[in-house]
């Protein structure tokens, strides 16, 4: 009904899909940024926002793929300016509610598949598939090389002898595998592979993903991460930035109603940073301290040591023999204490919330910018602002 209301928006359009467990936004930023170095007249529908030409419209949600009468309303307004292209982030859920019903894709790209969202679909079988009805809706499907319960696709094999397969190589960093596939969805798109490759040279990123906001005797980085896998990247991509005996510190939760499995996250901190901060994010009608305490059981499972208070002997020197964290449930105190630790050299990493204007306590979004926390902790810190 949205579809027929606003006159089928999407038949105008030469549209690009995007979906995948990681590396959605990214992607979708990369191609739309390509399209436009390209002269194509582009919009963008991502999690972070609308973006028609250099326009940005504010969208307010604070989801990733909009209900269908949003979606609709938007697409309408992309033909209404003109836009000839457009890029569209893709969820499962998306996907499994038909917010995207009616959308001929163009190009449909799958970055990857990770145990996710398993609170929603219940079993990865139904998550996998729910990402797989993509497929259908697409004349050429982008996707990674091996990529598990994918193999058919994965071996660039024809379905039905319509489809057309393109396969990438995800290469050894989510960063590599995200300028693949969006390169391998432009050159789809008739632009040069070459041209690509010069777009991408000025390619700044995507707001909230792995954002440096604060660069000087230390960095402070702002990340959407909130599955294993994700935090798991993210951390491994900043110890490259931390300086010699320089320490990581990560501060995160985990949100209420969502996968548990998500709460491993706590194993991967206890891995791979040197000191982290167990806090809230977007708790829902989930305690933050029961939380807090399912993650900190991972981390000491993986063999990382809770500190009882602030005064405690903290981590001095990077790779410590075993890391150390603190639950610290208001998410402004944890984010003034990590920053109150920073010493020469220090990365901090501040991962879950990245660009979201708003934290869901209960049934409540309250107003939150992990910005403006950043900002706070500094001046609390009496460091002085650079951002």
């Amino acid at each position: 009904m949205s579809s027929a209301w606003y006159g089928f928006p999407a038949r105008k359009l030469t549209v690009v899909g995007v979906t995948g467990t990681k590396g959605k936004t990214t992607t979708c930023h990369m191609i739309y940024h390509i399209m436009k170095a390209a002269g194509l007249r582009a919009g963008l529908i991502s999690t972070i926002g609308a973006y028609f030409g250099d326009q940005e419209i504010d969208t307010g949600l604070h989801v990733t793929s909009p209900d269908p009468r949003e979606l609709q309303r938007l697409l309408k307004m992309a033909v209404d300016r003109e836009i000839t292209h457009v890029v569209l982030e893709v969820t499962s859920s998306g996907l499994d509610q038909f917010r995207v019903w009616g959308i001929n894709f163009k190009v449909a790209v799958i970055t990857n598949i990770y145990p996710d969202h398993l609170d929603y679909h219940g079993t990865m079988e139904k998550y996998v598939a729910a990402k797989k009805k993509i497929i259908r809706q697409a004349e050429t499907v982008v996707i990674p090389r091996d990529l598990p319960y994918f193999k058919e696709e994965g071996r660039g094999k024809k379905e039905e002898g319509r489809r057309k397969i393109v396969v990438f190589e995800s290469g050894n960093s989510i960063v590599s595998a995200n300028r693949a596939a969006a390169m391998s969805a432009a050159e789809v798109l008739g632009i040069k592979k070459a041209e690509a490759i010069n777009a991408l040279k000025d390619f700044r990123g995507v707001k909230g993903r792995l954002e440096a906001v604060y660069q000087n005797e230390f960095l402070v980085v702002i990340d959407f991460a909130h599955t294993p896998e994700s935090l798991a990247a993210a951390l491994t991509e900043l110890r490259k930035s931390v300086k010699k005996n320089g320490r990581l510190i990560a501060v995160f939760g985990c949100a209420g109603k969502r996968d548990h499995g998500r709460r491993r996250m706590g194993e991967i901190a206890a891995k791979l940073a040197d000191f982290f901060v167990i806090t809230a994010e977007d708790p829902r009608t989930e305690s933050v301290e029961e939380i807090s305490e399912e993650i900190a059981k991972y981390a000491i499972k993986a063999g990382a040591i809770e500190i009882s208070n602030k005064a405690w002997p903290l981590v001095t020197k990077a790779r410590p023999l075993q890391t150390q964290f603190i639950r610290i449930k208001d998410r402004q105190e944890a984010i003034n204490y990590a920053i109150s630790l920073a010493k020469q050299g220090d990365v901090i990493g501040l991962f879950g919330k990245g660009h979201e204007r708003s934290m869901c306590y209960g049934k409540t979004e309250r107003p939150w910018s992990e910005y403006e926390a950043v900002q706070k902790a500094l001046r609390i810190c009496a460091v002085s602002l650079d951002i």
